[in-house]
């Protein structure tokens, strides 16, 4: 017996037996998001910005991208940062429901799969050394260590540094704000020559985050960079009337 993979294993066991996950939503054990409420979350529909990935009524670049071209190749988010979305994220970020990232990460390999991300390596965006003491652990990594896990890629924790602790980008009251506080705010110390990367964080706003840290990659010679959240916050930018999913009827009995 491996007693290294089989102790691990029977504590998972356990502690899903004590503590069964249920859904945010209705109340189902099983996972943080029961399937049938994944399949009403606000999902960003098509047409979206080639580049950005924010939805657009019109053409296949947004306004934003057109007037500020950006280092980073491309960013995708499956969700809009809302209803049971925003609250997941926030469990995870702020409210140290770690488990949440198993869900999150999955919903995300799927679609990183759906969409065919030309990626080798998947890099989570990285905290200050500071907030990652006072948070006690990444957001971005727990839901990196998942996407490779079921997408079978590996994973570069310390492929990029923070090298300053920024205000905190939701604190910023503009995108201009947000990319002058992430300008030279990370650097690769590795060198990553010809590597597709692909950029994990939990939500994107401006874009701001994700296209410092390509701009630091790139340095390291880098061939490509691509940023994969799971949600996009579109209220700063206008968008197209998107429909909104019914809700999702909580089963007989749940909690």
């Amino acid at each position: 017996m491996n007693l290294t993979t089989t102790l691990p294993k029977l504590k998972s066991t356990l502690l899903d037996l004590l503590f069964p996950l249920r859904c945010i939503v209705c109340g189902r054990e099983g996972s943080m998001i029961c399937p049938s409420c994944c399949t009403v979350l606000p999902r960003i529909q098509p047409p979206v910005c080639r580049i950005c990935g924010i939805p657009i009524g019109e053409g296949d670049i947004c306004p934003i991208c057109s007037d500020y071209p950006l280092t980073i190749d491309g960013i995708r988010s499956p969700f809009l940062f809302e209803g049971t979305v925003r609250e997941a994220v926030h469990q995870l970020k702020y409210g140290r429901l770690k488990t949440m990232s198993l869900t999150l990460g999955q919903l995300l390999a799927e679609y990183l799969y759906s969409e065919q991300l030309p990626v080798d390596v998947i890099i989570p965006v990285p905290l200050h050394p500071k907030r990652l003491r006072d948070r006690g652990y990444n957001q971005a990594t727990l839901i990196a260590v998942e996407i490779s896990k079921n997408r079978g890629l590996p994973m570069l924790e310390d492929a990029l540094l923070r090298l300053r602790n920024t205000t905190a980008q939701a604190q910023t009251v503009n995108a201009a704000e947000r990319r002058n506080n992430m300008r030279d705010a990370f650097v690769c110390p590795h060198s990553l020559k010809g590597t597709r990367i692909l950029l994990i964080d939990d939500v994107c706003t401006t874009g701001s985050t994700l296209n410092a840290c390509a701009s630091a990659l790139k340095t390291a010679g880098v061939k490509s960079v691509w940023g994969l959240t799971v949600a996009r916050d579109v209220l700063a930018y206008p968008t197209r009337p998107l429909l909104t999913p019914p809700a999702c009827t909580p089963p007989a009995g749940s909690l």
